[in-house]
């Protein structure tokens, strides 16, 4: 299942400044879950930076809380198209019962 979500937080230096949009989309992905989603999908984007990567906007630090608030493992992709994101999905591993990306 793929859940748009606004993970666009404030961040420094790599550390969240204010986590309630993250905490305002768990109960969907919660439901999602347990609606038997056999996994969860979450898109977002952080700032706007001109379309360059910026590493200061990576959403990998929103990625380890949402881990950390759902007490279970969040996947990380490094790219949201092409060849990261499909490996993120369907590369090595299967797309499991209850896993997060």
């Amino acid at each position: 299942m793929f859940i748009r979500v606004d993970f666009n937080v404030p961040l420094k230096g790599g550390v969240i400044g204010d986590d309630t949009r993250i905490r305002e989309s768990l109960p969907t992905v919660k439901y999602a879950l347990d609606a038997g989603a056999g996994c969860v999908i979450l898109a977002s984007h952080l700032g706007r930076p001109k379309g360059k990567p910026n590493p200061d906007m990576s959403l990998r630090p929103v990625a380890e809380r949402t881990s950390e608030l759902l007490g279970r493992p969040v996947a990380f992709a490094e790219d949201c198209v092409g060849p990261a994101a499909e490996s993120a999905v369907r590369g090595n591993r299967e797309c499991s019962q209850g896993e997060l990306y």
